[in-house]
């Protein structure tokens, strides 16, 4: 499977440009890793991209991701990645026991509070945010209440990576879609403002 066929997948059951942008800062939060640790970074990004593919025709607990999966085997989508995301969810029982598991747990939903620390800023852009304002942020639970603190700290933590680091390293590899994401806001990638 190539990302164009996981792409038409995506494609034909997302709708909502938010989902999809989560599902892209996924998949590059994914790649950034299996970059970092010497993995396959196209089936570490396939699983950040799907991770998510069912939810608006599976918006429940007793359906995301599970009745997702024999959509995806239909789909002829490697088992491993399938596992991956059955494991990404912590009511499935589906146990995290390699680092492609861990990382897709560690990446979801950090990433959501990142954008929407990134799209508090007057800047609105990843390029000049960092993890000391996010961390600000973190103390808040009204804001961005939807991103639970408590599995993003735990998923972390069995990742193996400080939580700040981890969101350091969210951050850059988000800022590699920025403009995709819709996260570039009044700034160039350098930081500077666009004129």
């Amino acid at each position: 499977m190539d990302r164009s066929e996981a792409l038409e997948i995506v494609q034909e059951y997302i709708k909502n440009p938010n989902l999809l942008n989560h599902m892209f800062a996924v998949e590059a939060a994914m790649r950034f890793y299996a970059e970092q640790f010497g993995e396959d970074v196209e089936t570490w990004g396939l699983t950040g991209l799907l991770h998510d593919f069912d939810w608006e025709i599976h918006p429940t607990l007793e359906q995301h991701p599970q009745d997702g999966a024999p959509l995806l085997r239909q789909r002829k989508v490697p088992e491993q990645i399938v596992q991956a995301i059955l494991s990404h969810a912590d009511h499935t029982g589906v146990p995290r026991a390699t680092p492609m598991e861990l990382a897709l747990y560690a990446c979801d939903e950090i990433t959501g509070l990142v954008t929407a620390v990134a799209l508090v800023r007057p800047s609105r852009s990843l390029y000049d945010l960092t993890s000391a304002s996010v961390k600000k942020k973190w103390k808040d639970r009204a804001f961005a209440a939807g991103a639970n603190r408590e599995e993003i700290a735990r998923a972390t933590e069995q990742f193996g990576v400080e939580l700040w680091r981890h969101v350091d390293n969210i951050i850059l590899a988000m800022r590699r879609i920025a403009p995709q994401l819709g996260l570039e806001g009044s700034l160039n990638p350098d930081g500077r403002p666009i004129l």
